[in-house]
């Protein structure tokens, strides 16, 4: 990965992060917590959004490994005494985050194939960058600069997304899987929350990420180039 190519993926990847905790909030304030917009975390801001660990020293570390864009920011609070039928609300803040990042990644797709339709230079770039012919060619490129930024706006977004549906403490997947659950059986399954960074872990080490991820991966490949 060239240098500009890993200046677009950190910045994208504030970004994706940034309307992911945005959508939590303003979720969260709509089903009645201003919890987190009194704490000015509804806006797109990203500086209300950083986590210096998760937003800024991991993700320059993996880019720097040559490894794909990664991290999170702080956590949106949500004050469960506030929401009318916390059970079913946070259901929906829970699963605002990775729909929101969907939803980027959907319209990024839209404009890339606009582009690649109208814009000869947008597709023969695609066509270069995802076979592995390198970066952008020295000088002035706006098309194929925007084309780059689109792509990893698809990429990233729909990793994040991906990644936080999975349904293991404390990520978003989990809150949505309790709010399924019957109250009994959504108390027994918190129980794993203490293990679920280490469980997330595990599943990283063993690869069942990447085998989640690759079919998804293949598939937006597939669209972009043809």
């Amino acid at each position: 990965m060239n240098i500009f190519s890993i200046i677009i993926s950190l910045f994208v990847l504030l970004f994706a992060i940034t309307v992911h905790e945005a959508a939590h909030g303003w979720v969260a304030y709509k089903m009645g917590d201003p919890t987190a917009y009194a704490l000015g975390r509804v806006t797109l801001n990203p500086i209300a959004h950083i986590d210096p660990i998760g937003t800024v020293l991991f993700p320059f570390i993996l880019v720097f490994m040559g490894l794909p864009a990664f991290g999170w920011a702080k956590p949106v609070p949500v004050n469960p005494i506030n929401l009318r039928n916390p059970r079913r609300d946070n259901l929906w803040i829970s699963a605002a985050g990775p729909a929101a990042n969907l939803i980027v990644s959907a319209i990024s797709l839209f404009i890339i194939i606009l582009l690649k339709i109208f814009s000869p230079n947008a597709r023969n770039f695609l066509i270069g960058f995802l076979l592995g012919r390198g970066g952008l060619p020295p000088g002035f490129h706006p098309i194929e600069g925007l084309t780059l930024i689109l792509f990893y706006c698809i990429l990233i977004n729909t990793y994040l997304a991906v990644f936080n549906l999975i349904p293991i403490p404390p990520l978003d997947g989990s809150g949505i899987l309790m709010g399924l659950l019957s109250e009994e059986s959504a108390r027994k399954f918190d129980q794993i929350r203490p293990f679920g960074f280490l469980i997330i872990l595990g599943l990283i080490y063993l690869g069942l990420l990447h085998i989640i991820i690759r079919p998804i991966e293949i598939l937006i490949y597939t669209i972009i180039l043809f």
